[in-house]
């Protein structure tokens, strides 16, 4: 699987992506950069024509220990949205959030699956 996010400066979003985010670097080529986001390959991609320049789908990123995962990327410049919350209690566990920008404004998140006691 592979998903594409679109971006206005590959250079920009590669260096967000591997050196504040931590995603494994694979390759790049004119326009593109290749990740490994927990074994599905993601794709920056500069637009090549502007009906193809919007918004990508949201991505959310599991962690572990939400609190201390959003503590991180503050500590990195990361522009937060939301503080960590809960969306939804389930049976099992509740489902916490927290919403951030890249540095080409695509919405991204923290989510994390909290055991109830």
């Amino acid at each position: 699987m592979q998903i594409a996010i679109n971006v206005k400066d590959v250079d920009r979003a590669t260096a967000f992506y591997r050196d504040t985010l931590g995603l494994r670097f694979l390759f790049s080529a004119p326009g593109l950069a290749f990740f490994d986001a927990g074994g599905v390959r993601l794709m920056l991609v500069k637009a090549e024509r502007p009906e193809l320049d919007h918004p990508s789908s949201i991505l959310y990123f599991r962690a572990a220990d939400i609190e201390e995962a959003h503590r991180g990327l503050a500590g990195r410049g990361v522009v937060l949205l939301t503080k960590p919350h809960v969306v939804h209690r389930a049976e099992a566990y509740d489902l916490w959030l927290a919403e951030f920008r890249d540095t080409e404004e695509n919405l991204l998140a923290l989510m994390s699956e909290v055991p109830r006691s």
